[in-house]
């Protein structure tokens, strides 16, 4: 009976040792402190919730700028092209004017220095009556210049004059390099336009899948998906923040800037 007694005494030992080690890793992870909760996820998500929505809007308007200064500055463009292609046609032809007018003119020089090899005094005259009267009636200021200095400098031909090209074509030369420079700057305003479009998508990608995360029903994939869309509201921030603001704008002056 003893015998029987210590044996039944040690098994039901050995069952309580047992069963206090298999509950203890139940113990353990009940203490645990465990950091995403529910409502922890619901709070964090309300908050990106606000933060994409706020920075989604940011990025539309900023993004409508550009696309509204692009459109300025390719009307800008197109205007100023015309203007100087319309320059440049009439500057052409009093370039082709004063060509003709300078043939006359050669033809006079030619006739004065056959007058004065002559000797004939009167011709002599009235050639120089006909040059002077010419030149003021048909001559542009250009081919008054380049008569002066071809006199000066000993020359037979006034459109050899430095820089007379820029005398006829410059001011058109200067609208068609303004007109490019206003398409520069309309494309570089596109560009930065699309990339603020980027940014929107990528902010809208965040509110869908931060919108999903209630769907899932357990915790982790809750936590995975709310990851992710973090990642991506990271990732559009610091991408807008190297895009460029449009030209000419100011935050402390945008009712000044509007108006221009």
């Amino acid at each position: 009976m003893k015998k029987e007694k210590t044996s039944s005494d040690s098994e039901l030992s050995k069952g309580k040792t047992a069963a206090k080690d298999g509950a203890a890793p139940g113990n353990a992870l009940k203490g645990r402190k465990v950091f995403w909760t529910e409502k922890r996820v619901e709070t964090v998500v309300a908050v990106l919730l606000g933060i994409t929505t706020l920075l989604s809007a940011w990025a539309t308007w900023i993004g409508s700028l550009h696309s509204g200064i692009q459109s300025i500055n390719f009307t800008k463009s197109n205007n100023m092209a015309s203007e100087g292609n319309s320059e440049y046609n009439s500057r052409l032809q009093l370039y082709i004017a004063d060509y003709s007018v300078w043939n006359a003119l050669n033809d006079y020089y030619i006739e004065l220095e056959m007058a004065k090899s002559d000797g004939d005094k009167a011709n002599e005259k009235l050639l120089n009556k006909k040059i002077d009267n010419l030149i003021k009636q048909s001559a542009s200021e250009t081919l008054v210049k380049g008569i002066k200095w071809m006199k000066e400098n000993g020359k037979t031909n006034p459109f050899e004059m430095p820089g007379i090209n820029e005398e006829y074509f410059g001011e058109a030369q200067k609208k068609v390099d303004q007109s490019k420079e206003y398409l520069a700057e309309g494309q570089r305003d596109n560009t930065k336009g699309d990339s603020y479009n980027l940014v929107s998508v990528v902010y809208s990608l965040t509110l869908f899948l931060l919108g999903i995360v209630g769907v899932f029903k357990t915790l982790p994939n809750k936590v995975v998906v709310m990851t992710i869309a973090g990642a991506a509201l990271i990732f559009a921030f610091f991408y807008m923040c190297t895009i460029p603001m449009p030209t000419g704008f100011d935050q402390m002056n945008f009712f000044e800037f509007t108006k221009k």
